[in-house]
């Protein structure tokens, strides 16, 4: 089965306007649900992290589904959002309620996590974004974004984008299969570059390690 992370995520019609700003040390990313593992190797290697917040919002990217390991194999997560006119923002995107995906998605997440060794020691960090309400969806992503990175004990100064600055998806590094304990690996065999909550919830703290 092909890997849909290694799918393009940025939309065709998204060219890159400005250079980035690796060579200061800085990455400018794109502001992702629950991200894969790539975006947190990005995040984590650093010195400063800007959130790409101006660019056009495209359905079925990262920017609002993410994929975890599950039974059936991967599964895909998507945060509904309400219809907008015309090209729009991903500042200015906002969350559906439609499908009662809160739920639905702690209860995938729940499923396919709860026999991995670190899903009962993280799931109360996790529950809130759950729980709570959110009007945009760079806000949420953003939040829990923040939250992941407060559990494996890395600390950035983290920011958004005033204006486009370019495919922020490029930024993402090809993520080397480097094969870590996944609950489902004898069924489908190792899943690289899920989302970050399968690696911390299978390694834990150590899950920086594979960053």
């Amino acid at each position: 089965m092909a890997n849909p992370l290694l799918l393009p995520q940025g939309g065709e019609t998204e060219k890159q306007e400005v250079p980035l700003w690796g060579d200061l040390g800085g990455a400018t990313l794109p502001c992702c649900y629950l991200a894969p593992i790539s975006h947190y190797s990005a995040y984590y290697r650093a010195d400063e992290v800007r959130l790409e917040v101006c660019d056009h919002f495209t359905k079925q990217t990262l920017r609002n589904r993410c994929w975890i390991d599950s039974p059936n194999g991967p599964l895909a997560l998507t945060i509904p959002v309400m219809k907008t006119e015309g090209k729009t923002m991903m500042k200015d995107i906002r969350i559906s309620d439609h499908g009662n995906w809160r739920h639905q998605h702690w209860i995938a997440l729940e499923s396919s996590y709860r026999q991995s060794p670190f899903y009962e020691y993280y799931a109360d960090d996790f529950a809130p974004f759950y729980e709570k309400k959110w009007e945009f969806l760079a806000d949420f992503n953003e939040e829990l974004m923040a939250m992941v990175a407060s559990l494996l004990d890395i600390e950035k100064r983290v920011s958004r984008t005033a204006t486009y600055e370019g495919d922020a998806f490029a930024q993402l590094p090809n993520c080397e299969a480097r094969p870590y304990y996944q609950v489902f690996a004898q069924k489908h065999g190792f899943l690289p570059d899920l989302s970050i909550v399968d690696l911390l919830f299978n390694q834990g703290p150590e899950g920086v390690l594979w960053l």
